[in-house]
């Protein structure tokens, strides 16, 4: 890999990781800012001109994302990994809802009236989205070579799917009215999701069959992948139990590594659920755009409950300076040890980063942990 040096000891890392099983110090995505590479003109140059440049023209977004690459050091186990994606969710958009591309995301607009009417969702490789897609997916490993990863996009699954194509309010209508139809529905969204994942596996997987996922910076040997089920915040526990968890527990066995997506306060109750699911194997915690981060010990009895269903913690770190940060890890750390642990960190000044490292060999390297499964 062009761009990152120590990409060997990254990688064996990332396996010990999905294991539970790291040695030394917790994995750590820290990216510092090579500021005498910058270059103002070539970055005003590079700057996406419409929506068709920033989502859909593969040479324009493969060079911005070279340009990121010199301009920054992949440190501890980040590593340049270019998203390639068409928002999140993007299956929706394969099945038939016209995708809208804004400067910040991708949203879709709703194709489905009425579940009970709508045929069977089939894969179908001439479909628009799907085939754009692919074309520009294709593309884009072709430019990228062996210089830096392509990553899987963000494909998503089960009612997050549903509700995309139908509308949040319209499916939880039809939860209630139409149960059998809606597992129906579920159930050949799960079947679908590897008709899709495979085929983007195959173009970015690297030459020892690894794969990395979009936007949560995680690689793995094999098929690996994000999980989640946003819509769960609208559910009960029982409602999740019936539509939701047999669906991931199913994508789960044809993945080698399954990073799930709990996002926000009101997915917290299905933790239990959650925790029944062998096949997750790390959890990573969305507090929220103005709750703390993900080190803050208010959310230990969310990790303490992954942590005695022997699941891996990825935990991001934004609130406050550097010193705050490093306090919140060294209790997070003496808590849960650094053998199932992976922290994010927002790119940073190249002497935050290496004060950061400094401080993490001395004080986060092989801790057991207080906390007791």
């Amino acid at each position: 890999m062009r761009y990152k040096d120590n990409w060997v000891e990254a990688s064996n890392k990332w396996r010990s990781y999905w294991k539970r099983e790291n040695k030394g110090r917790p994995l750590m995505h820290v990216v510092s800012e090579r500021t005498d590479k910058l270059d103002p003109e070539r970055a005003a140059a590079l700057r996406s001109i419409n929506m068709e440049d920033k989502y859909l023209t593969p040479s324009r977004m493969v060079e911005r994302y070279r340009y990121y690459c010199e301009t920054h050091e992949f440190l501890a186990e980040s590593f340049p990994n270019m998203s390639v994606d068409l928002g999140p969710g993007s299956m929706a958009a394969y099945l038939g809802c016209e995708a809208v591309l804004q400067p910040n995301t991708v949203w879709f607009e709703e194709c489905v009236e009425d579940w009970t009417a709508y045929p069977p969702l089939r894969f179908d490789s001439e479909a628009k989205w799907f085939k754009k897609h692919m074309e520009v997916f294709r593309e884009a490993k072709k430019l990228a070579g062996n210089d830096f990863s392509i990553a899987i996009p963000d494909i998503i699954e089960n009612l997050d799917i549903l509700a995309s194509m139908r509308g949040a309010q319209n499916t939880i209508y039809d939860l209630c009215d139409e149960p059998e139809e809606m597992l129906k529905r579920v159930n050949e969204v799960t079947k679908l999701y590897f008709e899709y994942y495979d085929r983007f596996y195959e173009i970015a997987k690297d030459s020892d069959g690894g794969s990395c996922y979009t936007v949560f910076q995680i690689w793995g040997a094999g098929r690996t992948a994000k999980l989640q089920c946003d819509f769960s915040a609208m559910l009960s526990p029982e409602l999740f139990r019936d539509f939701v968890q047999e669906s991931l527990r199913e994508q789960g066995r044809r993945l080698d590594n399954v990073l799930y997506h709990l996002d926000g306060p009101d997915a917290i109750k299905h933790m239990d659920a959650l925790m029944e699911i062998d096949e997750i194997d790390a959890l990573q915690w969305t507090s929220g755009d103005y709750a703390p981060d993900g080190a803050h010990e208010q959310w230990y009895p969310i990790y303490d409950k992954a942590r005695t269903a022997n699941k891996g913690l990825w935990v991001k770190v934004y609130g406050g300076d550097m010193s705050e940060q490093i306090k919140r890890v060294d209790n997070l750390v003496a808590r849960y040890g650094s053998n199932a642990l992976f922290l994010y960190f927002s790119p940073m000044k190249s002497g935050e980063a290496q004060m950061l490292l400094e401080h993490a060999e001395r004080h986060w390297a092989d801790v057991k942990g207080s906390y007791v499964r």
